[in-house]
C-alpha cells in the first residue's frame, strides 16, 4: 500500500510539458527521427546556466524612459553590467518610452531577427479645433488599415523618402472634445511612424492634427506585461551581487536568449554534431533527432540541443514530410550560429578511415595535410582523391563533353607518322621565310621615307639661298648708288632687272639634312 501512495504522489508532482520553459516546450508532440543518440554531459539548460554563462547568453525586455535616446541607453547598460558587447532591435524616440529589447554579449547577434517583427503602440493625439463627432476620428482610424505611403518626419535622422508601411489594426480608446485629445491603439508593421499617422488623421478630420505622447506596448514576442524592468531594477540587481554575493536579483532582471526565439519553429540535433555546426558545417540528416510540423523550405528556424539550448538560426532545406521519409541531404543551411565554439566536444574524424589516416601520417606514409607522398601504397593512392576548387571547376568543364561517345581512332601506322614528321619539318622551313618578307616590306617603306625627309630637306635649302641671294643684290645697289648716282637713276628706271647667277653648289652646305 506504501508503495502504490509513493508512486502515485510522484506521477502528481511531475511537469507537464506544456508547461516546460523556453524552447522545451511540447517537447515530446515533435517528430522524432531517431530515438536513439551519443548523450554528453556538457552543455546546461538555459536557466541553470553559470550566472558567467546566463549574462553571456542573456537580454532584457526595458521599459525605456523618456528623454534619453535607445543608444545611450545601452551605452549605460553595458556599464552598468559590465559587458563585452551590448544591442538594441528596434530603436525608439528620445521622448518615446515602452518596450525596448537590449541584447547582451553573443546574444546580440538575434538583435536583428526582432527588428522585424511587428510593433504595437498606444498614442495621444492632439487636434488644433474640436470636431463634430467622436464617429469622425473613429471612421478614420478604420480608414487608415492596410499598406500606407509614409514619409520619415523632419525631425527624424533617416532618409526622407516615400515608403509603404502595413497598418494591421487599429482601435479607438479614448476621446476628449473639450481638451481635443484622443487616444487610440495602433499594431504595426516595424518602420511605421506614429506621428505621420497623426497628421494624416488629421488631415481627413479637417484640422491639423499631431502627436502628444507615444508608447510601445509589444516589441515582437515580448510585451510590457512580460517582466518589463526598468533602468533602477538593472542598477540595484547588479549592486546586490557586487557587494552581497546575491545573484537572484540578477537572474530576475536578465533572461535567457531563448525567450526571443520561442515563437520559431524547432529542430532537434544530436549532441555530437552541435560542435560541427558552431564550426560552420551544415546540418544533415544523420545529426537530426526531432523536427516540428509546419516546416517549409525558406523557413527560418531554430536549431537546438536536447537541453533547450539555441545553438543558431537556420533556413530549412527540406519540409517536414521530406525530413520524415529521406536518409540523406541537407535539412538546413545555417545563417546565424549563437552558441561559441567547443562548449560541446568535437566529434569527427573518429571513423575508421579518420583513425588509419592518422596512423598513417604519424608513420610518414602520408604528408602532413593528409596528402600522399612517395612512400605511400599503391592501393591508398588509387583511392585517393583530391577535393580542391581547381578539380570541380574542371569536372564541370568537362562533364558535358564526356557525354558525347567520341568515336574509335585507329592507330597510326609508320608510313602515317613518318608523313606528319616530314609536314612539320616543312612548315618549320617555311616560317622564316615569312618573317624576311615582312622584314623586306619594312626595309622598303624605310626608304621611301627617308628619300621623302632628303626632298623635304632641299627644298628648304634652295629657299634659304634664294633669301641670301636677295640680300646680296640688295646690298650691292645702294653701294652703286652711294659712288655714281646717275648710275643709279638709269637702273631705277630699267623696270625689268635681270636675275642673278647661280652660285656654286658649295653653299647649299648652310644646312645640314635630316637623317
Amino acid at each position: 500500500m506504501t508503495e502504490k501512495k509513493l508512486h502515485k504522489k510522484i506521477e502528481e508532482t511531475e511537469i507537464p510539458t506544456e508547461k516546460w520553459p523556453l524552447l522545451l516546450k511540447n517537447f515530446d508532440k515533435l517528430n522524432v527521427r531517431s530515438g536513439t543518440f551519443h548523450k554528453l554531459e556538457e552543455g546546461y539548460t538555459p536557466l541553470r546556466r553559470p550566472l558567467t554563462e546566463y549574462l553571456k547568453y542573456g537580454m532584457i525586455n526595458l521599459d525605456k524612459p523618456a528623454n534619453p535616446s535607445s543608444h545611450e541607453i545601452v551605452s549605460w547598460i553595458k556599464r552598468i553590467l559590465k559587458a563585452e558587447k551590448t544591442g538594441h532591435s528596434g530603436t525608439l524616440d528620445p521622448k518615446v518610452t515602452g518596450c525596448l529589447i537590449v541584447c547582451l554579449n553573443r546574444a546580440t547577434k538575434l538583435a536583428k531577427s526582432q527588428q522585424g517583427a511587428g510593433k504595437e503602440y498606444v498614442a495621444i493625439i492632439r487636434f488644433d479645433s474640436a470636431l463634430e463627432d467622436e464617429r469622425k476620428f473613429k471612421l478614420t482610424l478604420q480608414a487608415l488599415t492596410g499598406a500606407l505611403f509614409q514619409r520619415p518626419p523632419l525631425m527624424s535622422a533617416v532618409k526622407k523618402q516615400l515608403r509603404v508601411r502595413t497598418v494591421y489594426e487599429s482601435k479607438f480608446i479614448e476621446f476628449d472634445n473639450e481638451k481635443h485629445i484622443g487616444v487610440f491603439w495602433v499594431s504595426c508593421e516595424a518602420g511605421t511612424y506614429i506621428r505621420t499617422m497623426c497628421e494624416h488623421i488629421g488631415f481627413l478630420v479637417g484640422t491639423s492634427a499631431k502627436m502628444e505622447e507615444l508608447r510601445r506596448v509589444r516589441s515582437g514576442l515580448l510585451t510590457e506585461n512580460d517582466s518589463i524592468v526598468t533602468m533602477h531594477d538593472i542598477l540595484d540587481a547588479q549592486f546586490l551581487y557586487e557587494n552581497f554575493n546575491d545573484e537572484s536579483y540578477l537572474r530576475r532582471v536578465v533572461k535567457p536568449m531563448e525567450w526571443i526565439l520561442t515563437g520559431h519553429k524547432r529542430i532537434v540535433v544530436k549532441d555530437t554534431t552541435i560542435n560541427s555546426i558552431c564550426y560552420g558545417a551544415q546540418l544533415m540528416i544523420p545529426g537530426l533527432l526531432r523536427f516540428e510540423n509546419g516546416i517549409e523550405v525558406g523557413d527560418e528556424i531554430v536549431l537546438m540541443t536536447t537541453k533547450g539550448e539555441a545553438i543558431g538560426l537556420g533556413i530549412a532545406l527540406m519540409t517536414t514530410a521530406v525530413m520524415g521519409s529521406c536518409s540523406f541531404g541537407t535539412v538546413a543551411k545555417i545563417k546565424r550560429v549563437v552558441m561559441d565554439r567547443d562548449t560541446y566536444p568535437r566529434k569527427w574524424g573518429y571513423g575508421p578511415k579518420a583513425t588509419q589516416k592518422k596512423e598513417m601520417i604519424q608513420k610518414g606514409l602520408l604528408n602532413k595535410f593528409g596528402k600522399p607522398n612517395e612512400k605511400t601504397p599503391l592501393p591508398w593512392k588509387q583511392k585517393y582523391q583530391e577535393f580542391t576548387g581547381k578539380e570541380i571547376i574542371q569536372n564541370k568543364i568537362e562533364k558535358p563533353k564526356l557525354e558525347e561517345k567520341p568515336k574509335k581512332q585507329k592507330k597510326p601506322k609508320i608510313e602515317e607518322i613518318e608523313q606528319q614528321t616530314e609536314q612539320q619539318t616543312e612548315q618549320i622551313k617555311q616560317k622564316p621565310k615569312k618573317k624576311k618578307t615582312k622584314k623586306v616590306k619594312n626595309k622598303n617603306i624605310n626608304q621611301e621615307n627617308q628619300q621623302e625627309n632628303q626632298q623635304e630637306n632641299q627644298q628648304e635649302n634652295e629657299q634659304v639661298v634664294k633669301k641670301i641671294r636677295t640680300k646680296k643684290s640688295k646690298k650691292k645697289k645702294t653701294q652703286i648708288s652711294q659712288e655714281n648716282p646717275q648710275i643709279s637713276d638709269s637702273i631705277q628706271s630699267n623696270t625689268i632687272l635681270e636675275t642673278p647667277k647661280k652660285t656654286k653648289k658649295k653653299k647649299t652646305k648652310i644646312h645640314s639634312t635630316k637623317k
